[in-house]
């Protein structure tokens, strides 16, 4: 039986796409494929009462870059940055529904060709093009969002902080490894490592 990893996050959030491909990385190196990602939503545009605006995310992506991934977000595009991540959510919510492994691929999609492809998750294309290629039903122009809300409103009663908020052997992890502050609208972003590795020793068992 697969080892699961739970986290509430929003797809369009550039802090969760790193922290998920340090994740995957961490547990291919340590042998631990059977550790599963439940990337559950937690969706920003609810939160917040407004979407994410496309100019403060290039922000928070330029700050990862030029800090602690700069392998990551090749061809990220402000200009192709979703009105909405609902749709993306609730796809990757019906991919869960197929099971782990397929709503993981599918998370980890979405967000590769947000942050890596510059593609844009609310173009009913994209999300038509991750639906067929994992044998999933096509999402239709008005999806069923209700997995959204029910995520939204179970991370509101587990005390999700952000995104993303990660939870493993009953403790809660919101955005491990990463210290972040913002002065006059500009972000600084440094390694935690150690927080980060008492969160991975959780994780792994290391």
């Amino acid at each position: 039986m697969s080892a699961v990893l739970e986290v509430f996050a929003d797809v369009g959030c550039p802090f969760t796409h790193v922290g998920l491909r340090r994740v995957v990385e961490a547990r291919h190196a340590a042998g631990r494929e059977d550790v599963r990602l439940w990337v559950r939503a937690w969706p920003l545009e609810i939160v917040n009462g407004m979407p994410l605006a496309a100019d403060h995310v290039a922000r928070e992506v330029e700050a990862l870059r030029s800090s602690v991934a700069p392998q990551l977000f090749r061809s990220f595009n402000a200009n192709h940055y979703p009105a909405s991540t609902l749709a993306a959510m609730a796809l990757a919510a019906a991919a869960y529904d197929q099971g782990l492994e397929a709503g993981e691929a599918v998370s980890l999609e979405l967000r590769d060709r947000l942050f890596e492809r510059g593609e844009n998750l609310a173009n009913v294309d994209v999300l038509v093009a991750v639906a067929e290629g994992h044998g999933l039903p096509v999402p239709l122009p008005s999806p069923d969002l209700s997995p959204v809300y029910r995520d939204y409103e179970e991370g509101k009663r587990r005390g999700v902080t952000g995104s993303p908020h990660f939870f493993v052997g009953g403790a809660g992890f919101f955005c491990p490894g990463l210290k972040i502050e913002q002065h006059d609208g500009q972000f600084q972003i440094t390694p935690a490592t150690e927080e980060f590795d008492r969160f991975l020793a959780n994780v792994l068992g290391t």
